[in-house]
């Protein structure tokens, strides 16, 4: 019989895994749990076809934190709120792999799965750091677990009913059903790579990606080192000589620091606002500053030959690092559907403002389709667009637009204050960009997103949120 009731509320002030989501060593584990998700089949899948799993994996993995969060809230509204979204969500990924199998986010033994990778993680995390489980800790700890399931599912009973049950399921799985797929590379080989600078180093990016250089190998090393053995044979992962000595130091360090340190230090919070912009530093004062230059220069100037062609490579440019949230080079729905949800994931937006926003890219893609997908395959081409975008018609942006403003503005002010653009930007309120008033109004908030998303003007904000890792 199950020790779990799905009605029960058990992430109150005795819940384990409320506290270990809420400390920044977490990250390993949720890490871990996101490269043995990925090796299933119908997981991988939807990560590569539907996510920016590829281009920006990092900002997925953050979202994966930011939501498990939003469930474990202490208040069920929260709780309740984030899973009616996350289901959302996932009803709008299906299709077909490139072997022909088909998926679903929705899949209950998928979803199954992500949280089975999620106990396993944390159980490891907790024995690699020194702080193993005793059997009634353990056997709670699977209950909230399967309690983290029902919330979403509505029913825990894809998971084994008890914990001496989940062991066989979770070897199983890991022995018949995973795989090495493309998204398994992503995590390994990308996603430490792709880590965004702290603010204390964005104006120095050649010290950044120096360091980089040197961590992202390590960080990947430590997480093939934790992983179920069955696991790195069946994938044939390299077993490299000093790993799990790296490994276990790692783990222990990171416990040490949670135990030792001050706890705003070590808190989850505190990791993810180093990967959030705390305002421009002067390399992005830059970059914004000759993006206005180079728009005042081109409406001044006639249009010759060599400046159409500047024009082509900036279009192309602009497709590639922000039209292409999926990064399989060509423009598809999957791609504007991203910068949907991550909007709304950003937002925390209900059901009625997340279809308005999804209609309103909805009515864009039919519009770039109508103008340029002109063999109907459902896709456009970085050639295509670049040749195109100086004539590409706005009214769609324009819709995608005035339904952001009315979601950001949640006062309804017809205005955009400091509060409710650092919800959206996570980054500082600039007053020069709305023209030094004390908010952005509608029009304002309208022509800067055209002309960031039409490719005419850079704007640090949009690329924070659209672009960044």
């Amino acid at each position: 019989m199950s020790h779990t009731d799905p009605q029960q509320d058990v992430f109150g002030p005795d819940s384990l895994l409320r506290p270990l989501a809420s400390e920044a060593r977490w990250g390993l584990a949720v890490a871990r749990a996101t490269l043995l998700e990925a090796a299933h089949p119908q997981i991988g899948a939807a990560l590569m076809e539907n996510s920016t799993f590829l281009t920006h994996p990092w900002r997925r993995l953050r979202n994966t934190v930011t939501s498990a969060r939003r469930l474990l809230d202490p208040d069920p509204r929260v709780r309740d709120r984030e899973a009616a979204r996350l289901n959302r969500l996932h009803a709008r990924i299906s299709g077909t792999d490139a072997q022909g199998r088909p998926y679903d986010a929705t899949d209950p033994e998928a979803r199954a799965w992500v949280v089975a990778t999620l106990f396993d993680s944390t159980v490891t995390m907790c024995r690699l750091s020194g702080d193993a489980l005793g059997a009634d800790a353990m056997r709670r700890l699977y209950d909230e677990h399967r309690t983290f399931l029902a919330l979403m599912e509505g029913t825990a009973d894809h998971l084994p009913a008890t914990l001496p049950e989940f062991w066989p399921y979770f070897d199983d799985i890991v022995e018949h059903r995973l795989e090495n797929n493309e998204a398994v590379g992503v995590i390994l080989y990308r996603l430490f790579a792709n880590v965004p600078a702290p603010p204390v180093l964005r104006a120095h990016p050649a010290l950044w990606t120096a360091g980089r250089a040197v961590a992202s190998p390590l960080a990947t090393a430590i997480t093939i080192a934790s992983l179920p053995e069955a696991f790195s044979r069946r994938v044939a992962l390299p077993d490299l000589p000093g790993a799990r000595t790296l490994m276990q130091s790692a783990y222990l360090g990171a416990a040490l620091a949670t135990r030792h340190l001050p706890q705003s230090w070590t808190r989850v919070e505190s990791f993810m606002n180093l990967l959030d912009s705390e305002g421009e530093g002067p390399w992005e004062t830059v970059r914004r500053q000759a993006g206005k230059a180079a728009a005042l220069v081109r409406l001044l100037t006639p249009a010759g030959d060599d400046e159409g062609e500047q024009v082509t490579r900036s279009a192309g440019r602009f497709f590639t690092e922000v039209l292409d949230q999926t990064g399989d080079g060509c423009l598809r729905w999957p791609d504007l559907a991203a910068m949907a949800r991550e909007i709304a994931t950003r937002l925390d937006l209900g059901g009625q403002e997340e279809e308005r926003l999804f209609q309103a890219y909805a009515a864009w893609w039919a519009e770039l389709q109508a103008a340029l997908d002109r063999d109907g395959d459902g896709r456009v081409t970085r050639e295509e667009y670049a040749a195109a975008a100086a004539r590409l018609p706005g009214t769609g942006l324009i819709r995608i637009a005035d339904v952001l403003f009315d979601v950001t503005d949640t006062d309804d002010d017809e205005k955009i204050d400091a509060g409710e653009y650092r919800n959206l930007f996570r980054t500082a309120f600039h007053r020069d960009l709305a023209g030094g008033g004390e908010g952005y109004s509608r029009s304002a908030f309208v022509r800067q997103f055209v002309s960031f998303m039409s490719g005419q003007e850079h704007s640090s904000a949009y690329t924070s949120l659209l672009t960044s890792g």
